[in-house]
């Protein structure tokens, strides 16, 4: 047998998954990372060496449980977090802590104020480069401030557009595309995972356009809808489209294909986190007695709660946008009856109606009917989640039968890179396959949709107001 490991390195956690090459998980591996560190208002950094540390500890703990053989491991595909900055030395170790996509230095073009440092790189770069000893990163993985053509997937060789991001040519790596190899497991980094020094290291693109891939084709009306960090929604394309307003383009996992991406929420997934934290130790108490899982517990009496929970209304932005930093979090509407479930409930249905407003506008931009929503990110696992996307949309929301679709999708560009499969559709027909649709119950349907129109999609018009005023007698605060 056959196997494939895809790394799926995000911002919560780094996951480990070994997939025989039919697309089924032979064994998984997951390492906490730790807290960001926030020295100071706009910045966000990954503590210490954290990403690499996360991944030894991911994969060494998916080889424990791994049934087969060590040497039948044919491939790593590599897939870490997108929009994030490494800054590197001579010897490719780090100078600083890598920049979180939260930190709004990533927003701006780099500035090279530390003399150590000698490359400026992605994620993907930069725990390549530890894997292989190679100075290759994917052409697809460079979103935000890189001088890169979207056209031709390399540096772009406009000097007037290059220079505007202030980083030389010999500070940035030579690209590859996805399905292609960044190297070799060397035998330093083979020891610390515990694979076959000499490994095949196969490029992937961005964490959302991996994602996509382990979904499968979005063809015949199909978007996705990525449940994590951040939330965000894609259709498939096969044009560069830089003048979309309710979309932007990004490159796919598929070489010189593209994906248009809407608006997203910041903090989406951890906002429910913040919920179940608020709540405490009785709601793990009492589905442990019930002999549920927490979120399963919590699911239950959810569900129990009627559509709009009894006038309970939330804004998903517990962290802003670079361009609007008066931005919070907001919910209105509680009352006597008001309990944490109802908290719980409404944070999805806030992710739910900001989501399908997102989606609604990029499909009518894009000229796009939509038949159904895939949905994929550890959100996907609950029923009552994917019943409300199902029924805010109105259309049917699938789910695949492999949650981890980063995993996956990273494991299909290594079984292209080294020739497991002839290209991305035969990979994609042989490793992705459908679990179960959630059809819409219309009468909710009905409900959501006079509720957005009317009330929901109008509430930041008026918050946003108080927000702005608000902004400069707190903004310090954070400093």
């Amino acid at each position: 047998m056959e196997y494939l490991l895809g790394v799926d390195g995000g911002t919560q956690s780094t996951k480990a998954l070994i997939f025989d090459k039919f697309g089924r998980v032979a064994a998984q591996g997951i390492a906490a990372l730790r807290p960001l560190q926030l020295p100071k208002e706009g910045t966000a950094v990954h503590p210490d060496d954290d990403l690499w540390d996360s991944l030894v500890t991911a994969c060494r703990a998916a080889l424990k449980e791994f049934p087969g053989k060590i040497e039948e491991i044919v491939a790593l595909g590599l897939c870490t977090i997108r929009c994030c900055r490494a800054v590197l030395k001579e010897d490719l170790s780090l100078a600083q802590p890598v920049i979180s996509w939260m930190d709004l230095r990533v927003s701006r073009p780099y500035e090279h104020d530390d003399p150590s440092v000698r490359y400026v790189t992605t994620t993907t770069g930069y725990i390549g480069a530890r894997l292989t000893g190679k100075k290759l990163d994917t052409c697809a993985n460079l979103l935000g401030e890189w001088p890169v053509d979207y056209h031709t997937f390399d540096w772009s060789e406009d000097p007037e557009y290059f220079n505007r991001f202030k980083i030389p040519r010999k500070m940035l790596f030579d690209l590859v595309k996805p399905g292609q190899l960044l190297g070799k497991l060397t035998a330093k980094a083979a020891e610390a995972l515990g694979l076959p020094e000499g490994l095949p290291v196969a490029a992937t693109a961005s964490d959302k356009a991996v994602e996509a891939l382990g979904c499968g084709p979005l063809g015949d009306g199909a978007a996705l809808l990525s449940l994590g960090t951040y939330i965000c929604s894609m259709v498939e394309g096969s044009e560069y489209r830089p003048e979309g307003k309710s979309f932007f383009t990004n490159m796919a996992s598929r070489p010189m294909k593209y994906l248009y991406e809407s608006g997203g929420i910041r903090r989406g997934m951890s906002t429910i986190s913040w919920v179940r934290e608020i709540m405490g130790r009785d709601a793990d108490v009492k589905a442990k007695y019930l002999g549920l899982t927490t979120d399963n517990y919590l699911n239950k009496l959810a569900a129990d709660i009627p559509p709009g929970c009894e006038g309970l209304l939330t804004v998903p932005e517990w962290l802003a946008p670079p361009s609007a930093l008066h931005k919070r979090g907001v919910m209105l509407g509680f009352t006597g009856r008001t309990t944490p479930v109802h908290m719980y409930r409404s944070v999805m249905e806030a992710i739910a109606m900001t989501m399908g407003g997102h989606i609604r506008a990029m499909a009518a931009e894009l000229e796009q009917d939509l038949t159904k929503i895939v949905v994929s990110g550890g959100g996907s696992n609950g029923d009552l989640f994917m019943r409300i996307i199902a029924d805010v949309m109105g259309i049917p929301a699938v789910r695949t039968e492999v949650n981890g679709a980063v995993g996956l999708g990273s494991a299909m560009c290594a079984a292209v890179g080294v020739g497991l499969y002839k290209d991305f559709a035969e990979t994609s027909k042989a490793m992705v396959r459908s679990a179960d649709a959630f059809i819409p119950n219309f009468a909710n349907h009905d409900f959501y949709s006079r509720l957005y129109d009317d009330v929901y999609s109008r509430i930041t018009e008026h918050t946003d107001v108080i927000l702005k005023k608000a902004y400069p007698f707190f903004s310090s605060a954070d400093k």
